[in-house]
């Protein structure tokens, strides 16, 4: 396996892993985020035995141990299995997520404390600003949330959008219909009367790039994506409760 970068919004880089054992035969990708700023995020930390890939790719970009913020979507580990890995070698960092997070797992888990944002609370990083939203059960886990990076008005949308196979770093072709595929096929999502509006509160946002955990970025009318995602959950809830 290799992690490869690539800069998907001005100071803000993906690092990906193509795995192909797993969705096989499409197989499926794990993308972290890493946003520049005098106190440096990164946005997943991948599984814990993915750790030694995506530090040595981290450090292609900067010295590791300047990490200073490390959050994710949900407490799942291949979102944060190497959370305390990160801890260790950067000294000054700090796990940063919401209250639900931090008081259910992360004050437990995270060898240092972790630092409890507010729904809409505003994280500056020197020179960027990443306001943090709760979307309990959006897509799964009534601890998750996402990260908006205002600057670039780019979305770090966890689970959301998730596609299988391999692609570009970054597209301007459909990210909704892969995404409903891969709902069809792994039923990943805890679906819930509140998904159409929390996904429209994101919306609402008008994000000019969807960083997605799996699958390539989007850049383009992410409020329309956004949008088109809802009502295919608004679509799937109805079904449900019939």
């Amino acid at each position: 396996m290799q992690t490869r970068i690539a800069e998907i919004a001005a100071g803000l880089y993906r690092l990906s892993t193509f795995v192909p054992e797993v969705a096989a035969p499409a197989g499926f990708t794990f993308n972290q985020f890493l946003v520049l700023g005098d106190e440096p995020l990164l946005f997943h930390t991948g599984f814990r035995r993915m750790f030694p890939l995506v530090r040595d790719a981290v450090a292609r970009i900067l010295p590791p141990e300047r990490l200073r913020w490390i959050a994710f979507g949900h407490y799942e580990a291949d979102e944060c299995g190497a959370m305390n890995e990160w801890l260790a070698v950067a000294p000054r960092a700090e796990v940063a997520h919401g209250q639900t997070a931090c008081l259910v797992s992360l004050n437990d888990m995270a060898d240092r404390a972790p630092r409890i944002l507010a729904d809409g609370e505003v994280l500056d990083i020197g020179g960027r600003r990443l306001r943090y939203l709760d979307t309990p059960h959006i897509p799964h886990g009534w601890e998750a949330g996402v990260m908006f990076e205002e600057t670039t008005g780019t979305l770090l949308c966890g689970d959301l959008f998730t596609q299988a196979g391999d692609g570009p770093a970054l597209t301007e072709g459909d990210v909704v219909g892969p995404a409903i595929a891969a709902e069809d096929l792994f039923r990943y999502s805890s679906l819930n009367p509140g998904m159409g509006a929390t996904i429209r509160r994101l919306a609402a946002l008008a994000p000019r790039t969807l960083a997605l955990m799996h699958g390539p970025s989007f850049a383009g009318d992410g409020a329309a994506a956004l949008g088109a995602l809802a009502a295919d959950y608004d679509r799937r809830v109805g079904a449900a409760m019939a």
